[in-house]
């Protein structure tokens, strides 16, 4: 019988995972689990999505305020530096931050605007209208933004971001500086150490700094890159990707070991089932908010260990454009005969075929990673593994 079901995305229940848990048996157990129980059988081409928080617990990846902020104090000698483009997030970077006031004398805290890299506002483009401002040069002290602007408290969370960020460096006994600017480069007027704090243009910051004379300059991914005072470590992207765990220690994305996890659970399930799935390690998604303009990918990559069926983009024909244009006389049976033809014969390389145009041109693991983020949620379902059926499927299975 013909299939009448496409995509599923299945949120999978676990233990709550703790350090040293053999995660690869876990995950397995509860997803053949969650089949027994539910009456549903693996596949071939499943994808079987770990969200990142997990495989990192496993790891023990925890690093506490402590020595955020003795490694930032090695690396940019614990002086006067400038902070500069964080996201603000009391999740993603606060707990962060008071490591890095804890391992500098002063901060000048360098924010664009009016809104984050990520698209957290911290004014609106209406104001800089009225104001006359041109965020791309125009320089603003705090207190001119707040003499322009005033309080603005975040849409969702209620925080004014510029008194937060500045009271978590001064109860660290630092001295903070605010400052409001768009180019890299400003915060050489302040201080030529530098802590660069952008997650996607990180690497061409970093170059405008160091070709503007900067002395220092730093990533969040240059710090705890190593094993310090036996806490965990990301030897790629340090800080980056990491979530706050209790108020005075971060969970850090995971070690580029858990390459290891997705092959070792990719092979099990074979070996128990027959069926070759593919396996993903997932963290945020890749999309946009449109009521609060937020992009959700505040980590540096949306899956940072997959296995090799996961590498690419789609390679589909739009079934919209076919029926309209090539085939737009046929109708019923012949139609549906006449595109199924088309899907079969297709070539493995659509860029630049008009047929597929309106396709997603993404990668396959910020597709389904994002799926599978919707999926989870980041709250209390406590699904923190997903079972994608049916994604690689199409109108002729």
């Amino acid at each position: 019988m013909e299939r009448k079901v496409g995509t599923v995305s299945r949120g999978v229940r676990c233990p709550i995972i703790r350090e040293n848990d053999d995660l690869a048996k876990i995950v397995v157990e509860s997803v053949m689990d969650a089949a027994q129980s539910e009456g549903f059988e693996l596949r071939d081409r499943d994808v079987i999505s770990i969200t990142e928080s997990i495989v990192a617990r496993s790891q023990g990846n925890y690093v506490s305020v402590d020595t955020i902020a003795a490694d930032v104090k090695a690396k940019l000698g614990g002086e006067t530096i400038g902070v500069i483009f964080p996201i603000l997030s009391r999740n993603r970077f606060a707990i962060c931050l008071k490591g890095i006031a804890a391992g500098a004398k002063k901060v000048v805290l360098m924010l664009s605007y009016p809104s984050d890299e990520v698209g957290n506002e911290l004014v609106s483009l209406d104001k800089l209208d009225e104001a006359g401002i041109n965020p791309y040069s125009d320089v603003l002290s705090l207190e001119k933004y707040r003499e322009l602007f005033g309080e603005n408290k975040h849409e969702f969370t209620g925080v004014d971001y510029v008194d937060y960020y500045s009271n978590i460096i001064t109860s660290a006994g630092t001295e903070v500086e605010v400052i409001f600017a768009n180019q890299a480069k400003t915060i050489l007027n302040y201080t030529d150490c530098v802590l660069t704090c952008d997650i996607h243009t990180r690497a061409r910051t970093k170059r405008i700094l160091k070709a503007a004379g900067a002395k220092v300059v730093c990533g969040l991914d240059d710090i705890v890159t190593s094993i310090i005072n036996g806490e965990g470590y990301n030897e790629k992207y340090g800080l980056l990707g990491s979530n706050k765990s209790t108020e005075d220690t971060v969970k850090l994305f995971p070690r580029e070991e858990c390459k290891q996890l997705v092959l070792d659970i990719q092979k099990t399930i074979m070996d128990k089932t027959g069926k070759h799935v593919e396996v993903m390690v997932y963290g945020d998604g890749a999309f946009k908010d449109p009521q609060g303009k937020i992009w959700e990918l505040a980590d540096p990559c949306v899956s940072p260990a997959y296995t090799d069926g996961l590498i690419g983009t789609p390679n589909e024909l739009k079934l919209k454009y076919l029926a309209d244009n090539d085939f737009k006389e046929l109708s019923g049976e012949a139609l549906k005969e006449a595109i199924s033809k088309s899907i079969r014969e297709k070539d493995n390389n659509l860029v630049g075929n008009m047929a597929s145009q309106g396709t997603t041109p993404r990668q396959l693991t910020d597709l389904i990673g994002s799926l599978c983020d919707l999926t989870s949620g980041s709250g209390d379902k406590g699904t923190p593994v997903v079972l994608v059926q049916g994604y690689f499927d199409n109108y002729t299975n």
